[in-house]
């Protein structure tokens, strides 16, 4: 990806170095409403703009087999986002971080150009979110959280969060190197952003109540999918940007194959329990993220109509 040298998002964070603390509390909330924005989610929210948000965190969920925390205790509030005493943050030099932390914050102002584009064709202007890069332990405005959550949007405080010792865990555990697969992580998390602003995080945390553990299993695999469509929209405007390198499309689809459930549950377990995926195959995280690039726009991520 070509980012040397370019713009860097103004909305970052730098709290490496510092050290969360405390329990995780109340889950914060968020009231208000705003204008919805218009792409067919399925969803009330979209339709009727933002309602309250009790509480709720939607984590990329990369590494919950290897940590053994479903990112669903963290929709619910069913446990804590807390330290793991079992979790360990690579450290990386300080020179490799830094160069991060700048990629990051380029990535970051690609996803608001795009993003600012989209609302305004619509009269509406554009949240953008915070992005802090944190190492070892963060307070969020949904709780405490550590290294081994894996990079997490808060809809809380409307904050995207990656220690960036996740990079390396990406390449080597994973197998998914590349700076473009980096960025499919951060354009992925703010897709959430995109569907707290739009009703789908709220709507999902309302229908949630009523539902049992599969059906919210289920009904988390369309909201991560959207996502990765969304991450895809804007690695097309990345392209239009003149931005890719050859190989970068590809490393993304590879980091999508790495991470859907199946591929994590055989890798950790041997056999994989579809009934408790709620992120998506490879072959749908595959799928959607290549919806989004192809079309390049947001109204073809309805993943809440029909099959996906």
């Amino acid at each position: 990806m070509k980012w040397q040298g370019r713009e860097r998002s103004s909305n970052i964070e730098d709290r490496r170095g510092q050290r969360g603390g405390g329990g995780l509390g109340g889950l914060g909330g968020l009231g208000g409403n705003r204008g919805g924005f218009r792409i067919p989610t399925g969803g009330r929210g979209s339709r009727g703009g933002i309602s309250s948000l009790i509480g709720i965190v939607v984590v990329l969920g990369i590494i919950w087999f290897a940590t053994g925390q479903n990112p669903l205790d963290m929709l619910t509030g069913g446990s804590s986002v807390g330290p793991s005493s079992s979790a360990t943050s690579t450290q990386l030099p300080a020179e490799g971080e830094d160069e991060l932390a700048d990629f990051v914050g380029v990535v970051i102002k690609e996803t608001e150009d795009l993003w600012n584009e989209q609302f305004a064709a619509i009269g509406e202007d554009y949240p953008e979110p915070v992005v802090v890069l944190f190492s070892g332990q963060v307070n969020s405005g949904c709780g405490v959280a550590d290294a081994a959550t894996g990079p997490f949007y808060c809809p809380g405080d409307s904050k995207v969060y990656i220690d960036l010792s996740f990079y390396d865990q990406l390449h080597r555990q994973f197998g998914a190197p590349g700076d473009f697969a980096q960025a499919y992580v951060l354009a992925h998390e703010v897709g959430h952003h995109i569907q707290n602003l739009t009703g789908v995080l709220p709507d999902f945390n309302q229908r949630r109540q009523s539902m049992s553990q599969e059906e919210a299993n289920a009904y988390s695999v369309r909201v991560e999918l959207q996502a990765d469509c969304y991450a895809g929209v804007w690695a097309n405007y990345a392209g239009q940007q003149n931005l890719l390198d050859s190989g970068d499309v590809e490393e993304a689809l590879n980091a999508a194959n790495q991470i859907g459930d199946d591929t994590l549950q055989k890798r950790m377990q041997g056999f994989a329990v579809p009934k408790t995926f709620n992120h998506g195959t490879s072959a749908q995280r595959k799928a959607w993220f290549e919806r989004g690039f192809t079309s390049g726009n947001p109204g073809d991520c309805d993943t809440f109509s029909g099959n996906i």
